[in-house]
């Protein structure tokens, strides 16, 4: 195969050879990378991956695969180097699932420190109306014989 062969893994998701890449290793591939991004719950996923064969024989690792992926608006980027075919695209299945993971669930709001008490984050739970508690349950408002020194009043 050249650099030339390209084909389509889902209408979105193109998948790329270079160098002498066998049939069985590219339809593996596509296999591998198609359960990983026809996931449902997984935003829209667009980009490219490139499997590479390089030609030196005494390599260690000949084979290489890099997916180049935006999963929603993040951008993933994955990199696998082995020694056979479908070791690199077991290799890339399991970085592109983790990484496209976590760009899925990025942003969601478990993520997020809170606001700060002024600025709406982390709201006491007032009692309601008729409970016998005043409305406030601040220190500085509270009425009463025991308010420890707090001044309350009209404001005069």
């Amino acid at each position: 195969m050249t650099s030339k062969d390209t084909q389509a893994t889902t209408p979105i998701v193109l998948l790329r050879s270079d160098g002498e890449v066998d049939e069985d290793t590219m339809t593996y591939a596509r296999t591998k990378i198609d359960a990983v991004v026809d996931r449902p719950g997984l935003p829209p996923v667009t980009g490219e991956v490139r499997i590479t064969r390089a030609a030196a024989h005494h390599a260690d690792r000949p084979w290489s695969a890099t997916a180049a992926l935006h999963v929603g608006r993040r951008e993933v980027v994955v990199f696998a180097e082995e020694a056979t075919g479908r070791e690199v695209v077991d290799q890339l299945q399991a970085r592109l699932r983790r990484q496209t993971d976590k760009a899925a669930h990025a942003g969601h709001h478990g993520h997020h420190t809170s606001a700060p008490p002024w600025r709406g984050g982390n709201q006491i739970q007032r009692p309601a109306e008729g409970s016998g508690r005043a409305a406030d349950a601040h220190p500085a408002t509270t009425t009463g014989s025991g308010s420890s020194g707090w001044i309350v009043g009209s404001g005069q």
